[in-house]
């Protein structure tokens, strides 16, 4: 596999080297590391990497997962977590423990949110201010916003929840195969909805570019129903060109593509890591399960990561900093606390990672008055 060429369905089926299981002596050195947790009675905002201490294999375990995202696939399957032994708090004590030794952890959602939930908790999607994790039907295709997101399978579905992944750097050079004519557009602004979950000192909205410059890091970001809902809802948004609108729906076309679509049914005790710049993800519709903790059930974390890459200069303003290896991106929200601002410094000095302060006013300077409205 060439790496400037990504990776194909059939590829991701046949060479198994992104998945990685863990060694017995990995997983006693959680458990260890849970129970040193548990005896603090600390919350989880307030624990620290020295609060959650593993041995050499739990680490180097989690270090090559990490490592992998930032490979040619982009993404990792860690299998063999002991969940099912696990309580629910436990599980979120030990997967909050573990990113303490992956990454930054990133606010995700309207709530400030530090871990999300993913399961049915009756939420609707395609809404205004809708998001998909809460809900059980099938997901567009999108990319989230941190580096990595990781998903810890908790409880699989009675029916569906597969997990669609497809390489951005194969999604680029199909459609540049398609439409080349059509490629300067996807580094062309677009604007897209918050869906409520920034910070209430930014804009409802924010643009950024669909395909990095050409200069940068291969860096690909798509969430087309956040683009419409900015559409909808934000009337002094420019409207999207014909061109535009040609460029979103081969996307669209491409992503459903079964030579660059790649399924897979995360397991029991599965945690998938997925780079957000180089990988696009979306999920299969579910039927649960009648009794509660049956029902499927992930927890996810967005992680800003040491080994991250740089970013194009003009996605800055939204992810906040494009400096290889810094703290950024996540979503705000309007509930973050002291507590995370405390973890926030600490645990950037932990992992030597540069921390710029939140400028609320960059994609101000975005306004739409400087886009294209052609």
């Amino acid at each position: 596999m060439q790496a400037k060429a990504g990776w194909l369905a059939g590829q991701a089926q046949q060479d198994n080297t992104w998945v990685q299981r863990l060694t017995p002596e990995a997983v006693a050195g959680f458990d260890t590391a849970l129970a040193h947790a548990k005896a603090s009675g600390r919350p989880l905002i307030e624990l620290r990497q020295s609060d959650f201490p593993l041995p050499a294999a739990s680490r180097e375990a989690l270090a090559r997962a990490v490592a992998a995202t930032q490979g040619p696939w982009g993404l990792c399957l860690l299998r063999g977590f002991p969940v099912d032994r696990w309580t629910e708090d436990d599980c979120r004590i030990a997967y909050w423990g573990m990113g303490l030794h992956m990454g930054v952890a990133r606010t995700q959602n309207r709530a400030s949110d530090i871990m999300n939930d993913v399961r049915d908790a009756g939420g609707t999607y395609k809404v205004t201010n809708g998001r998909g994790y809460n809900t059980n039907a099938a997901l567009d295709f999108h990319t989230d916003s941190s580096d990595v997101v990781a998903l810890l399978c908790r409880r699989t579905a009675k029916r569906g929840g597969e997990s669609k992944v497809v390489s951005s750097r194969a999604l680029h050079a199909a459609f540049v195969r398609r439409r080349p004519d059509l490629e300067p557009v996807l580094r062309e602004p677009f604007f897209y909805s918050y869906q409520g979950a920034q910070d209430p000192a930014q804009p409802p909205y924010y643009s950024i570019p669909l395909l990095g410059a050409a200069e940068a890091p291969f860096a690909f970001r798509i969430n087309r129903k956040n683009v419409v809902a900015a559409q909808r809802d934000f009337p002094e948004v420019p409207r999207l060109t014909a061109r535009q609108l040609e460029a979103l729906d081969l996307i669209d076309e491409l992503l459903q593509d079964p030579e660059l679509c790649f399924s897979m049914q995360l397991e029991q005790g599965d945690m998938q890591l997925l780079n957000n710049y180089t990988t696009v993800h979306s999920r299969t519709d579910f039927e649960d399960h009648e009794a509660f903790d049956l029902k499927r059930h992930l927890l996810r974390l967005w992680l800003a990561i040491p080994g991250s890459q740089r970013l194009p200069d003009d996605w800055g303003p939204y992810y906040g900093d494009s400096r290889p290896g810094s703290v950024r991106g996540g979503l705000r929200g309007s509930a973050r606390t002291q507590a995370f601002e405390r973890y926030e410094q600490e645990q950037a000095a932990v992992l030597g990672m540069p921390l710029a302060p939140f400028d609320p006013a960059a994609q101000s300077r975005l306004a739409p008055e400087h886009a294209h409205t052609d």
